[in-house]
C-alpha cells in the first residue's frame, strides 16, 4: 500500500472528516496544528447577496495561520487541509469552488456524492490530490476509473450519510484490486479504532462526529451536550431528511416533534444542499452523529481529543506487539 508524499508523516495516521455547517477555519486549524489532516466543505462558506465570497476569505485565514505556524514550527509542522466537494447537481456553486479552490492550491480535494472527471482535474491541475468517498465497491471502481487519487470507505456507523456494508467486507473488497491511498469512516472514534483500521488493510482513519463535540465546533451547545450523553443506540438511520441514507441522533430527531422509531423516507430527488433548502431542519435541527459517540464523554478543545487519540493509538500499537 503506497501513501502520497503530502499524507506521510502525520502526528496520527487520521483526517478529520468535513462536517456539513459544523467545520470552519478555527476547527480546521486546530486539527491541522494536531498534526491530523483537517477539512471543511466548501458550501460550509455561506454567502448572502452583497457579501464577499467567504470561501475565498477561509482559504485565506486557513492557509496563512498554518503557514506562520509552520515558520514558527519547523520541527512540528501541520498537517495539510482539505476541501470537501458536493459534486451533485444540487450544488449550483461547484464549478465557482473549483476554481477558488484551484486558486488557493487547496493540497486535499475531498468529493462526495458524483465521481467526475473533471473536478480531479481541478485538483491535479493546482497539484492537489483527491479522495473520494464511497459506499460500496462498484463506486469504489467508478470514482478511480475517473481519476480520484483515493477512497473513503464510508461504511456503517458513519455519521451523516453513511453506507451500510460492514467495514470488514468493505475494505477487503476493494483492497483486493486497489493499492492506493485508502480511509475507513464509520465509528473511528478511538486511537485502538484507527489502528484497527489499519490492521484491515486501511492506510488512515476518518473521524467526523467526535470533532462535533469540541470547543471549535460550529455547533449549538446542546448539539455538542447531546453527543457527549448518546450512545451507537441512540443513532437512527433514515431517508427522510436528505434523501439519501443517514445516521442521525434519536433525541434530536424526538425533540423536532417525530418519532425516530417511525419515519417516513425519501428519494434522491429530495436531496438540496443549497441555503434554498426545502427541508431547513436536516443538519440544524436533526443532527448527524455516528455509531461510534459512545467513545465521548466531554466537550474539549480539538487539540485535547487529538491529544486523547494519540495516546490510545500508542497504547494499542504496544498491546498489538505484545500479543
Amino acid at each position: 500500500m503506497s501513501l502520497p508524499k503530502i499524507l506521510q508523516n502525520l502526528a496520527l495516521p487520521a483526517v478529520a472528516s468535513p462536517l456539513f455547517i459544523i467545520s470552519n477555519p478555527d476547527l480546521v486549524i486546530a486539527q491541522c496544528k494536531s498534526g491530523i489532516v483537517g477539512s471543511f466543505p466548501a458550501l460550509n462558506a455561506r454567502e448572502s447577496d452583497g457579501d464577499p465570497i467567504m470561501l475565498d476569505a477561509w482559504l485565506k485565514q486557513i492557509t496563512e495561520e498554518l503557514d506562520r505556524h509552520n515558520q514558527a514550527n519547523p520541527d512540528t509542522p501541520a498537517a495539510p487541509y482539505a476541501v470537501n466537494q458536493i459534486v451533485h447537481r444540487s450544488n449550483a456553486r461547484l464549478d465557482r469552488d473549483l476554481e477558488i479552490c484551484a486558486r488557493w492550491k487547496v493540497p486535499i480535494w475531498i468529493t462526495s456524492l458524483g465521481a467526475q472527471v473533471a473536478v480531479n482535474d481541478a485538483a491535479h491541475s493546482c497539484g492537489g490530490i483527491t479522495l473520494h468517498d464511497v459506499i460500496n465497491n462498484r463506486f469504489a471502481h467508478k470514482a478511480i476509473e475517473k481519476g480520484a487519487d483515493g477512497l473513503i470507505a464510508v461504511a456503517a456507523g458513519a455519521g451523516g450519510h453513511a453506507g451500510q456494508q460492514s467495514p470488514f467486507a468493505l475494505i477487503a473488497e476493494i483492497r483486493a484490486w486497489f493499492d492506493g491511498p485508502l480511509l475507513l469512516s464509520g465509528a473511528i472514534s478511538t486511537g485502538r479504532a484507527i489502528l484497527a483500521a489499519q490492521v484491515m488493510g486501511a492506510d488512515l482513519g476518518y473521524i467526523g462526529s467526535p470533532f462535533i463535540a469540541t470547543k471549535e465546533a460550529n455547533a449549538v451547545d446542546a448539539y455538542k451536550q447531546m453527543i457527549v450523553d448518546s450512545t451507537a443506540e441512540d443513532i437512527v438511520t433514515s431517508s427522510l431528511f436528505t434523501g439519501v441514507s443517514g445516521n442521525y441522533l434519536g433525541p434530536s430527531i424526538a425533540r423536532a416533534g417525530m418519532d425516530p422509531a417511525n419515519l417516513e423516507t425519501a428519494d434522491s430527488s429530495a436531496m438540496n444542499f443549497s441555503s434554498g433548502s426545502s427541508k431547513p431542519k436536516s443538519w440544524k435541527e436533526i443532527w448527524g452523529a455516528g455509531q461510534g459517540i459512545g467513545a465521548v464523554d466531554k466537550i474539549a478543545p480539538a487539540a485535547d481529543l487529538v491529544d486523547r487519540l494519540k495516546r490510545e493509538y500508542a497504547i494499542s500499537k504496544t498491546e498489538m506487539r505484545g500479543l
